[in-house]
């Protein structure tokens, strides 16, 4: 079947390049190379430039930084999503939002094809793909890794020099790494031992905690219904929040992470983050939910979270069962309202202070001086009852 025209997602990197001219070549056929800015620092009139001189139709940069913080990063975090007990999902909220808007350009153009650069032994493309065929499963998708014979570093400089495609000349990280408004993942050759520590000059987001400031920096955040609005009492929309949180973060060494992580794909991958702004929106928030949400819906909630956040990491943003859980995921914060002080100091966050409308703490209950409001003789029967079938089976084994 012939491809009448193709989106590709374009980063301008060698990799997506050799793909743009590759693309063109193999399938004969105009291609539109797409690039998403979600945050990460790049210089987009030098991208645009490289993509038509590589042979692009044309050159498509979408800013979504407002759409990825609002509609996914701050949903992720009201659900308080992270993978395996430590990654906070920074590339994995971010691949669906890409797909998304590579599918509407796909539409708005006429194409019906799209095409990515993730390679066979990855995450990413999955999340593509899953999202490519929840949206709309009538594109192609073409996926060069999977099958070309391009299959090694010396193999894409001697293809981009045959079709004149600027190759870098400076030396070669000696990592892969992706960014975006909520952190910045490293991967790949000298860290694929995973016992290799990380060099110090590979960190870009966060300075070390050693080199931090030596006094604390307090801060305040506010929270309507699970979502930020506000630092030290000055409303600020998602992209400003999340960048301000990211340089107090930064400044502070706050938000590094190295872990050895479970791929989709079934295969164990050493990663190093930096996630310092989601490192800082997470404790707060939990911290706020601590007085504001009841025991039992706490408790039901956290007995997602694990669920909630392998759909995330796996691909599967716009799958019905991610609906049913955002869903009540977001009822479960109608009162996570109220504002968290925290200290930052050295790689440290910490909590010390929270109060809201919504608290369900009362320090008459709660104080260990007199009170008139709890009759402490009430916790015999309420703790014989507890261990009725305790003292059963004790009876049972002392016959």
């Amino acid at each position: 079947m012939s491809t009448n025209k193709i989106v590709l997602a374009y980063s301008g990197g060698l990799d997506t390049s050799v793909i743009l001219k590759w693309l063109a070549n193999e399938y004969g056929c105009p291609v539109i190379a797409y690039s998403a800015d979600i945050g990460q620092k790049e210089d987009w009139d030098a991208v645009r430039a490289k993509g038509l001189a590589t042979g692009a139709e044309k050159v498509i940069i979408s800013d979504l930084r407002e759409e990825f913080v609002r509609d996914y990063i701050f949903p992720a975090f009201r659900a308080n999503a992270i993978y395996e007990g430590a990654y906070l999902l920074g590339t994995s909220l971010a691949r669906p939002l890409i797909a998304k808007e590579q599918v509407r350009i796909a539409i708005a153009e006429g194409a019906d094809a799209v095409s990515h650069g993730a390679t066979g032994k990855g995450n990413d493309q999955v999340r593509f793909e899953l999202s490519y065929m929840a949206l709309n499963p009538k594109l192609t998708i073409i996926a060069p890794w999977r099958i070309w014979d391009l299959n090694s570093r010396q193999k894409l400089v001697e293809f981009a020099k045959a079709h004149n495609i600027p190759v870098p000349v400076t030396k070669k990280n000696p990592y892969s790494s992706d960014e975006n408004l909520l952190h910045i993942s490293f991967e790949g050759g000298i860290l694929e031992d995973p016992w290799n520590e990380p060099d110090e000059d590979m960190f870009k987001l966060t300075v070390s905690p050693e080199k931090a400031p030596d006094t604390p920096t307090y801060i305040e955040i506010d929270f309507e219904q699970g979502t930020p609005v506000a630092i030290d009492g000055e409303r600020l929309g998602p992209v400003a929040l999340m960048s301000k949180l990211n340089s107090l973060g930064g400044a502070n060494g706050i938000g590094r992470l190295d872990m050895v992580e479970n791929r989709f794909v079934g295969m164990k991958s050493r990663g190093v983050y930096e996630t310092p702004g989601g490192t800082i929106l997470r404790a707060a928030h939990r911290d706020l939910e601590t007085i504001t949400l009841d025991r039992e819906v706490l408790n039901i909630r956290d007995s997602l979270v694990p669920r909630y956040s392998q759909l995330i990491y796996n691909g599967f943003w716009f799958s019905p069962e991610m609906r049913l859980l955002q869903r009540t995921m977001d009822d479960a914060q109608t009162t996570v309202n109220g504002t968290v002080r925290l200290k930052l100091y050295k790689g440290n966050c910490i909590p010390v202070g929270r109060k809201s409308a919504n608290s369900l703490y009362s320090e008459s209950f709660a104080t260990f001086e007199e009170d008139e409001v709890y009759n402490q003789a009430d916790a015999t029967g309420f703790i014989r009852l507890n261990a009725l079938r305790l003292r059963i089976q004790a009876h049972q084994r002392m016959k």
